[in-house]
């Protein structure tokens, strides 16, 4: 299963082993230079990933999620970017290291799915020929070793027809066969990390259900891990087993998914549970969003940055929610970032939050 604390303590509290997971994240922050200031986009980030296990990144735009996980593949600008704390993919020191070493990890040993395939594709090659580029570049295969993988990568995603549809461009392909497409680029050398970025975005329910079961079965087939970049909390509960909330570059609620998503306990995290359509609770409750809007990252709020938006910071005593920023706690299992107490936490979610939840 996937950890979000410490590996050796976690693997203990799970019964598992003591060895290292695969990704290993540790105090990261990511910070911008721009004419305004610096933007602290991610801040003291900590998590780990295991082989065949999904952890669930979830956030309102602009959390750090994103920004995160370009860090894990080394492709933000050296120039103008500040990267700290330590990345480690199995074993190896990702931050600092030479663009030779991380080029050789991109596309082989991990590898991403983008947002927008459309974008991402190049509109001046063929699928097959895209697919095969990476091929190429990592095993050193033939042009014909290539297109025999980018056909049989087309397969195992569903496309249809694959040895007539490898030679099309991505502007003949529909957005889901563009997604399917960009997965088996991503999968063609059977990376053992994938960072799945809003895999089913703009795509309709059918198609996202298909994307979401397909990363699942090539996921059980190859024992990949999957970092899910996503707002949607139903994507989630459908296909990760841990599950970290981000909130102004920090984590601010982690545990596996049946904890969080039965027993959230963060502000934050209610308001996103709250402002989703549910299928079991009642029907004349109106979907009550999260009020205001996200901190900058130049000027976070003093304390708790989500203090402006907290309906509940009121309860703690002495006004520590204005003063001092809370820590991720406990280490291990279900934790959160919040100044409110385990009985006001709990007294609040069964009041006010549960019944809105069903």
């Amino acid at each position: 299963m996937t950890t979000l604390a410490k590996p050796e303590e976690a693997a203990a509290d799970r019964g598992g082993s003591s060895s290292s997971p695969f990704l290993s994240v540790r105090d990261l922050s990511v910070r911008f230079s721009t004419e305004d200031g610096v933007v602290r986009a991610v801040d003291n980030l900590s998590f780990s990933v295991e082989p065949g296990t999904t952890l669930g990144i979830v956030g309102e735009s602009g959390s750090g999620k994103s920004v995160t996980n370009l860090a894990v593949l080394g492709l933000h600008n050296p120039d103008s970017t500040e990267i700290t704390g330590s990345i480690r993919l199995a074993g190896q020191e990702l931050v600092g290291a030479p663009v030779r070493e991380l080029e050789k990890l991109r596309g082989n040993t991990m590898a991403m799915i983008f947002q927008d395939p459309l974008t991402a594709l190049s509109p001046f090659h063929t699928i097959g020929k895209q697919i095969g580029e990476t091929y190429r570049k990592h095993t050193g295969a033939s042009k014909k070793e290539a297109r025999d993988r980018a056909i049989e990568m087309l397969t195992k995603v569903g496309i249809p027809q694959p040895t007539t549809r490898v030679d099309d461009y991505p502007h003949q392909f529909s957005g889901g066969m563009r997604q399917r497409a960009m997965i088996a680029m991503s999968l063609v050398c059977n990376p053992k990390l994938v960072i799945a970025d809003e895999p089913t975005t703009a795509l309709d329910v059918t198609v996202q259900a298909q994307i979401l079961d397909l990363l699942k079965d090539l996921q059980q087939e190859m024992g990949t891990a999957i970092i899910l970049i996503t707002h949607d909390l139903g994507v989630v509960a459908k296909t990760a087993q841990d599950i970290m909330v981000m909130y102004a570059g920090r984590a601010v609620e982690r545990g596996t998914v049946r904890e969080v998503l039965k027993n959230p306990q963060h502000p934050y995290t209610w308001g996103l549970l709250s402002s989703m359509p549910s299928l079991t609770g009642p029907v004349d409750i109106p979907l009550r969003p999260v009020r205001g809007t996200p901190p900058s990252l130049i000027n976070l709020p003093t304390g708790c940055p989500f203090n402006p938006r907290c309906d509940h910071r009121e309860q703690v005593v002495g006004g520590k929610c204005t003063t001092e920023r809370p820590p991720l706690a406990p280490e291990t299992g279900h934790a959160t970032a919040c100044h409110l107490s385990v009985g006001q936490k709990q007294s609040i979610f069964i009041d006010q939050i549960q019944p809105r939840l069903g």
